[in-house]
């Protein structure tokens, strides 16, 4: 008699942790798409883009105009670099604050 209890058990239990699996799983795939933001839409008013004479180049926002034109030089370098670029020609060519 255990022996057919613990079948019927364990037929549906399989079905049922898939089920939890699925509905946890679904809960949570929305929450991702929603939750991540750009820098631009989280209060970095200003921005800035820097180019070297070969490779690539880069946009950065920073809070200050001299923050962006500073991290927009440092991912130029670090960009420029990467795609065989020449890092040491990056320029700033665009730097400007949102009213």
């Amino acid at each position: 008699m255990t022996g057919k209890t613990a079948r019927q058990c364990a037929s549906w239990v399989l079905p049922a942790l898939l089920a939890i699996n699925l509905v946890l799983t679904a809960g949570c795939a929305g929450k991702t798409a929603t939750a991540r933001s750009s820098a631009s839409s989280t209060g970095s008013s200003c921005y800035a883009k820097a180019l070297p004479t070969a490779g690539e180049g880069a946009l950065a926002w920073g809070s200050t105009l001299s923050m962006a034109r500073k991290k927009s030089m440092d991912n130029c370098i670090r960009y420029a670099g990467r795609s065989g670029g020449t890092p040491h020609t990056c320029k700033v060519v665009l730097a400007e604050c949102k009213h």
